[in-house]
This record gives structure tokens, sequence and C-alpha cells, in this order.
């Protein structure tokens, strides 16, 4: 008699392990689960058992989820048809959820894959076994959850003790032995951060001046206005450790006195509008919105102290962003761009093109205006000057320059006709008011 054809299945192998601990070990957890699978697959020879060369190997990941390399590739495999049956040493290595093991065994039931766990006997092809499967599942996950509140218990118990439970290292400190110590280098820098926004009160601005200066964090990024705030509020820089809102006596050291932190904390409860406005009377701007560098692109204020010395500058919007090639203009002192702005609206005022050009544009609305009349006006803005609050100043700026080019040999302005009659007219009123 000839013997039955056995036909062969091809059984693929499934180990995980939820975290990496022993996983460099010479024989690990997910050697002892292989080696059981194999032993398994070698006793059932004789009905066409045969194991893939392929290992499908999830070390340090969670059955809570579906998002697995190993698991990702062995999904692939069964899609392709190139596995019969699953072996897994128990259930909850390929799935301790309900719900993502339904997923996985409707796609074994298309693919025609048997699922086989070595510990627990049963045929997920029967009604039978696929309740049996459902039971042992529920207590998969039931065990999983339960799992994880005693970890947050934990967490949570270990944090009331002012413990580091590890996660994102704040900058200024580095972690050995399981516990946060100061950095002195980086903790230098969080100190200046604190006492330069005490003095400057707007974060926008002392971002600008940090990306300017080019101060990176401990991971190489530029501080940025969102970094910034997260540095300022983070309640670690006094020495406390805070879950869920909830602020606890830390074992690690302070980088920041409770008195800097406080006068911090003032100005950050006050409305970011406010403190802008403040920050902006405090910096004048004269030249704001109307400057433009080599490359057609704004120019924007900002400014650094220095020893309490207040230094102005206008940043080319490119250098902010790092897009700037070397040979343009980065940054102007503002002083310096301001009084030649200044000087070459003097010189143009006095010109007969200009003075002409205005006469015409503010003849419709003063009565009987003359063309001395506009040129003694625009004379008497000189002297003036000097004498006007920078707000005023500002605002004539604003209103008789309609753009300011800097270009690499000087500077090219293009005035308001209409600002200048407007100009004309209230040195006019002041005149009779006088």
């Amino acid at each position: 008699m000839k013997k039955p054809v056995v036909r062969k299945l091809r059984c693929a192998v499934y180990t995980r392990k939820s975290t990496e601990e022993g996983l460099d070990m010479e024989f690990n957890s997910l050697d002892a689960q292989r080696e059981a699978c194999s032993a398994y697959i070698a006793s059932q020879r004789s009905e066409g058992w045969v194991e893939l060369a392929d290992q499908y190997d999830d070390g340090g990941f969670s059955g809570g989820t579906l998002e697995r390399p190993a698991l990702r590739r062995l999904m692939a495999d069964i899609e392709a048809g190139r596995v019969d049956v699953v072996v897994v040493y128990k259930i909850d290595r390929l799935s301790r959820a309900l719900m993502d093991f339904a997923r996985l065994v409707e796609v074994f039931d298309r693919c025609g894959v048997t699922f086989v766990s070595v510990t627990q006997s049963f045929n997920t092809t029967t009604s039978m076994g696929r309740l049996t499967l459902n039971v042992l599942l529920s207590f998969a996950q039931f065990e999983r959850e339960v799992i994880g509140e005693r970890i947050r218990d934990k967490v949570a118990a270990s944090r009331r003790r002012g413990m580091w439970m590890g996660g994102f290292v704040p900058m200024g400190y580095r972690v050995e032995n399981r516990k946060l110590v100061v950095h002195e280098p980086e903790a230098a820098v969080i100190r200046r951060i604190f006492e330069r926004f005490l003095k400057v009160g707007s974060a926008t601005l002392l971002a600008r001046q940090l990306r300017a200066e080019d101060v990176r964090s401990h991971r190489g990024r530029v501080v940025d206005k969102g970094a910034l705030y997260r540095i300022l509020r983070n309640r670690v820089y006094v020495g406390l450790a805070v879950h869920k809102g909830v602020a606890y006596p830390g074992e690690h050291a302070a980088i920041i006195n409770q008195t800097l932190w406080d006068k911090v904390q003032s100005i950050l409860q006050e409305s970011p509008r406010v403190r802008g406005c403040r920050a902006r009377a405090a910096t004048p701007a004269l030249l704001k919105g109307l400057l433009f560098g080599p490359t057609g692109r704004a120019m924007s204020p900002t400014h650094t102290r220095k020893q309490g010395k207040l230094y102005r500058y206008y940043v080319c919007q490119a250098a902010l962003k790092g897009e700037a090639e070397p040979s343009l203009i980065r940054r102007v002192s503002a002083a310096a761009i301001e009084a030649a702005v200044i000087d070459q609206l003097r010189a143009l005022l006095r010109s007969p093109e200009v003075v002409m050009a205005t006469w015409r544009a503010a003849g419709p609305q003063i009565e009987k205006l003359s063309e001395g009349a506009v040129r003694e006006a625009l004379e008497r803005l000189d002297p003036l000057w000097e004498e006007l609050f920078p707000a005023e100043q500002t605002r004539i700026i604003q209103l008789l320059v309609k753009r300011i080019d800097l270009k690499t040999d000087g500077l090219e302005l293009q005035l308001r006709t209409q600002g200048l009659s407007h100009v004309v007219q209230e040195l006019g009123d002041l005149r009779r008011a006088a």
C-alpha cells in the first residue's frame, strides 16, 4: 500500500517581550519561546509541519498594540501566502487586546492560516475553540490593564517622593543613576534666559535674540518661542517634581532660585499683548515695516542688552530663518540706519521736486496754499524734529515714507506725497495755534 501524501504546512514562529530588559543576554526570553515552539513543530513533523527559517521576534514591544515591526512582517507574509500555521508560546504573545486579536484572526481565516498556542491547546477553526480563545484573551486584556494600573500607581508614588521617573530630560540637567544632576554649562544658559526675560519682558523679543545668537538646546535645536515658554514654566528648575499638575519637592537640585522664579511667573501671568506693547514702547523702532534688505525681504527690529546698555538692530528675515547668503546684509545698527534715513529725508524735503509735488498734493486740501508756504512748512520740520517724542517721530516717518530699500551701496527712499500734504497741514495748524 502507498502511504498517503501528507501536505506540508509552513509554520512561522512569533515571539514577543514587552520590555528590552534581558534581551542582551546570550539566552533570553525570546530564545526560550522560540525553542518551545520549535520543539512543538518538530513533534508534529508526521503531520507535515515544517518550521520556516524566517524569525519574527518583537523585543521591547507591548502586546496592547499591533504596531510591531516583526508582526507587520508576519502579516505581510501571511497575505502573500507564504505561511500556513502561526505558532506562539502563549496567546498574549500575539496580542493582549481582544479587539486586536479579533482582527488578526479575521486575517488568518481569510488566508486559511491556523493559529496554535503551544501551552494552550485549542483549534481556532471550531466554535468551541473560538470561545476558549475569547475567554483567554479577556483574561489577558484584564491582566494587561491591571499591570498598567500598578505601574501608574508606582509612578505616582515615586513622583510624590520627588523621584525622577524617566522621560524627557530638561535642558540644564543630565541623568546619573536614574537621578537628575545639574549640568552646569547648560544650567548657566537657563539662568541667563530667566534673567534676560526679566529685563526684556517679552518672549517674542527674547526668542528673536536667542535665535540671532544661535542659542540651542542640548538636543541641538534652536530655542524658539515655544521652547522658551516651556523653559520659563518648567517647575523642575526650582527643584520640584510635577505629576498630573501637582508639584512635590524633588530629589534634584534647583537651578533657579525662588525669588527669580516668582518674578518671571508674575510677568508671564500678564497678557502677552500687554507685555508686547510695553516692550515695543521701551525699544522704539522708527523704521519698522518700512525697511527692506537687498533681496527685497523685510528687516525686523530687534535688540539686546549688554552690561545694562541697549543695542538695537534691524535683522534680515532671511537671516532669522537661516536662509540668508553670507554675502548679503544680515543686520545693521538701528541707530546708524535711522540717522542715515533722517538725513536723507531732510535733504529730500528741501529739494524743489518734493516741494512742488507736495504743493500739488496739498493744494486741493488747503485753501490759498502757495509753493512758498509749503517750502516754509517743510523747512520748519527740521528744527522741530529733535523736540518730538519717539512715538511722534515714528508717526511722522510712517506718514512721509512709503518704503526704504537698503542696498549694498546706499539707501533708496520712496516718499508718500499724500503723507507730505498731511504733515504740511499739521505744521500750518501748529503755526496758527502759536
